[in-house]
């Protein structure tokens, strides 16, 4: 299976650019991309991002935190265009688990990406609140988990073993660190990994020897000691 790459993006010039790259097959947002991509209204922002990516999910996270304005936020997104995926966090920040509302929208038939999940419990509690039939993404933080000193592979592991019952639902890798991840999540079997610019143009670049590498790094070293013209 060949896991699909998603832009994790908000600035609409990036977005521009990306879309016409073959590599990139979809994007995910969040209300922190946003604002540092100086958004202001939110439904006029994503609206601009959706008239730029018309052919590619895109996922647009609700910003609510509690269950009847999460819900009417989440209907209004799914209105927005035919390929958008409403994003909705596992729990809200009080840690309480939005079951009932991945259910409710599921049964409408509303594409949704659960989002800020870490670990196989969380994706077996959204396994057996969902039918077989409306497509599902479940994002696992990898590396917000990484960064803790826990290993996210175990839960990757056994989230897409408990997943494959489910043709509609996909394991998406998310919180990228380094370019490798994308190797990482192949081999683990992830269905997508959502992956910021920088690192998308680095995965483009794949292939170099260590030679090659040895032969760039030294290089970098002696133009950065003459531009600094440093003695000893």
């Amino acid at each position: 299976m060949k896991t699909k790459i998603f832009c994790d993006i908000a600035e609409l010039n990036l977005i521009r650019i990306f879309n016409k790259k073959k590599i990139v097959r979809g994007f995910t947002t969040n209300p922190s991309l946003m604002r540092k991509a100086g958004a202001k209204n939110y439904k006029s922002y994503s609206k601009k991002i959706l008239n730029i990516c018309k052919d590619k999910p895109v996922s647009l996270e609700v910003f609510a935190d509690q269950y009847t304005e999460m819900k009417k936020q989440a209907t209004q997104i799914n209105k927005w265009a035919k390929n958008v995926y409403v994003k909705i966090p596992i729990t809200n920040s009080q840690g309480k688990f939005m079951g009932r509302i991945i259910k409710e929208l599921n049964d409408k038939k509303i594409k949704i990406n659960i989002t800020a999940v870490y670990s196989s419990k969380q994706t077996e509690k959204i396994l057996k609140l969902i039918n077989k039939k409306t497509k599902v993404i479940i994002s696992i933080f990898a590396g917000r988990a990484g960064d803790t000193g826990r290993d996210p592979v175990p839960e990757f592991k056994k989230s897409i073993s408990l997943a494959k019952r489910f043709k509609n639902v996909e394991i998406l890798w998310a919180s990228v660190r380094e370019p490798y991840n994308y190797i990482q999540a192949k081999q683990l079997g992830c269905h997508i990994i959502t992956v910021p610019p920088k690192i998308i143009e680095k995965i483009e670049k794949f292939g170099k020897t260590f030679d090659q590498l040895t032969k760039e790094t030294v290089k970098a070293f002696l133009i950065d000691s003459k531009k600094s013209k440093f003695k000893i």
